[in-house]
């Protein structure tokens, strides 16, 4: 029942009917596209589950998952602990520090991850009389250490950015108070501005651990077999295609959890922030 004019007392016109425009029927069009491929594709994995490929290479696949989550989770950690003194270099007011600071994010988040990944892996070889006079050489020859130190660095200025923007994000009244009350401003920045930039970094941080993840699969090209790396054994083996349709899967099960995971963290520290 139409609710009525308090003006006239007369009942609201009712709305016209919607029509079928060309832009409403293409949606509907896409979105029953989508609803078959889904059923299709778990159709699909369903009936593959028991299949001779999933039996004989699923254990690779499950030592290619931990890999993965190692190789992600070291770089995300020393990551994390070289973005804290580069944000604090691309905040200082001296261009000595500010500068360098400056450079390395530039690069490291301007060019791709495979191309820093070459460099570092391939690239260490032209220097392999210098390294092996600083005993270096037993690192960089190591396809596992040059991924660790290639998504470390990389990681670590975004990481850099995503922690001097939220520090930017706190107010300035938190150091003007902090040094009314004459704590230094080392301790005001990891005591009073640092946990609550954390705070504000919550969400971009989970993006980025996201984003490495799915970038962890450049380790492959260089040897590395991780979830991608058993991915394409398995395929250059069988010639199946189901291999990659797993892999892909497997992948969006890990961020998937991940997300859920990171909302649960985010809702718990955040909690006081709501009202």
């Amino acid at each position: 029942m139409t609710a009525a004019n308090p003006e006239t007392s007369l009942p609201r016109p009712p709305s016209p009917p919607r029509t079928w425009s060309n832009t409403r029927i293409l949606g509907h069009v896409l979105m029953a596209l989508w609803i078959i491929s889904g059923v299709s594709l778990v159709f699909y994995l369903g009936s593959n589950v028991a299949s001779p490929f999933v039996q004989k290479y699923w254990p690779k696949y499950i030592e290619g998952f931990l890999v993965t989550l190692q190789i992600v989770g070291v770089s995300l950690l020393l990551g994390a602990l070289l973005s804290v003194p580069i944000a604090m270099a691309r905040g200082s007011r001296w261009k000595i520090f500010s500068w360098p600071a400056y450079g390395y994010v530039y690069f490291f988040r301007g060019t791709p991850l495979l191309a820093q990944t070459f460099l570092i892996y391939y690239g260490a070889g032209t220097f392999r009389p210098e390294l092996e006079a600083v005993g270096l050489w037993g690192f960089f020859r190591d396809a596992w250490f040059c991924v660790i130190f290639a998504f470390s660095l990389n990681t670590a200025a975004y990481q850099a950015e995503i922690l001097r923007g939220a520090v930017l994000n706190v107010s300035r009244g938190q150091w003007e108070g902090a040094a009314a009350l004459g704590i230094s401003k080392p301790v005001t920045f990891f005591k009073v501005i640092l946990p609550q930039a954390l705070m504000v970094a919550l969400r971009p941080y989970g993006n980025e651990i996201i984003l490495m993840i799915k970038g962890s699969a450049i380790a492959s090209i260089i040897t590395i077999y991780d979830l991608m790396g058993e991915t394409r054994r398995a395929y250059s083996r069988s010639y199946d295609f189901q291999a990659y349709i797993w892999a892909a899967v497997a992948y969006l099960l890990i961020v998937e959890t991940l997300r859920r995971v990171w909302d649960k963290i985010e809702a718990r520290l955040t909690r006081h922030l709501k009202r």
